[in-house]
């Protein structure tokens, strides 16, 4: 069986591609949901011999089954983010040591070690819920940071911390709550990575990416907004220093599928719907038809160009082009 060292420990391409088939094949028979989808689509699963060959579990299924194949009762369950009348996405955890070692790998490959930054989270309707995995990998990375903090609407307090901070800072915000702080106080912010999680939750219009980002610039004095890509249902996250180009970690893989027919796949830099292979989601399913539309070029990086239309408006991976 695949342990999670192999997983966190693939460098290449045929690493990439010998686990996931290993784990498609435990998946295809451990996981009830996944293993009934793929026998309703007539799959083989024993001619199943190359990741493109890899049915992808649609997303919604998380919120009207149990998406598990550990051993044990989960450690904890995550749910996504869920305006009024909307069934949140349930994401059951075996083992959460999996969880932070997958936010803490892919953080120190893109920013470094966490003790180098004060990480503040401006998160406010993250942390009014309970089962937000956000919520959880912020907190975590503000302890090991050990400076920064959470914060809900007190902006002042936060921008006053933020201002006698010496150290290099990470804003890791909501969209909503970073335009607030944008247009109420404009400020000009030095040594300091501001990030958006995305998301308006019904507080703003939502804005074109590229005017969104051109109005946190201009407010907070920096050349480029960062942002974090992820969602309840997946234990790894990717990440982007600018442009909305993301990057992920090697465990983690995307691709786009036909936007009528989520059996075939449009060439490398067309548009497409979002499919992900997060091999940390060992203990659930890693292969995942989500609901975003967008495009993958051929070095392996995206970028999120909106949702499929008539998809459900979801929270922290809503970014619109």
């Amino acid at each position: 069986m695949i342990t999670t060292d192999e997983i966190f420990a693939i460098k290449s391409g045929d690493e990439f591609e010998r686990v996931a088939l290993e784990v498609f094949h435990r998946q295809a028979i451990r996981c009830a949901p996944y293993a009934e989808y793929l026998r309703l689509i007539g799959c083989d699963v024993a001619s199943v011999r190359s990741v493109e060959q890899i049915p992808f579990l649609p997303i919604e299924l998380f919120k009207s089954h149990e998406v598990y194949c550990g051993e044990r009762e989960p450690q904890i369950v995550f749910t996504s983010s869920a305006t009024t009348g909307m069934t949140p996405s349930r994401h059951a955890v075996a083992d959460l040591a999996i969880y932070e070692r997958a936010f803490t790998e892919a953080f120190r490959r893109f920013y470094g070690e966490p003790e180098g930054w004060s990480i503040y989270g401006l998160l406010p309707n993250y942390l009014s819920r309970k089962g937000s995995s956000l919520v959880y990998m912020a907190d975590r990375l503000i302890r090991m940071a050990g400076s920064g903090g959470f914060y809900l609407e007190d902006y002042e307090q936060m921008l006053c911390a933020m201002a006698h901070d010496p150290k290099p800072k990470i804003l890791l915000g909501v969209t909503y709550a970073l335009l607030d702080v944008a247009e109420q106080f404009a400020p000009k912010m030095t040594d300091t990575v501001v990030m958006e999680t995305g998301g308006m939750k019904g507080h703003r219009e939502e804005l074109p990416k590229a005017e969104l980002h051109r109005r946190l610039c201009e407010a907070f004095g920096v050349e480029r907004i960062h942002s974090e890509y992820g969602m309840a249902e997946l234990l790894s996250q990717a990440y982007s220093s600018g442009d909305g180009i993301f990057c992920a970690p090697p465990w983690m893989r995307v691709l786009t599928r036909d936007v009528n027919n989520p059996f075939a796949r449009p060439a490398v830099g067309r548009r497409g719907a979002i499919d992900i292979i997060d091999l940390a989601n060992l203990y659930s399913c890693s292969f995942i038809s989500t609901q975003d539309v967008g495009v993958v070029f051929d070095d392996g990086r995206f970028r999120i160009e909106g949702r499929v239309s008539d998809a459900d408006v979801r929270g922290c991976n809503l970014l619109v082009q």
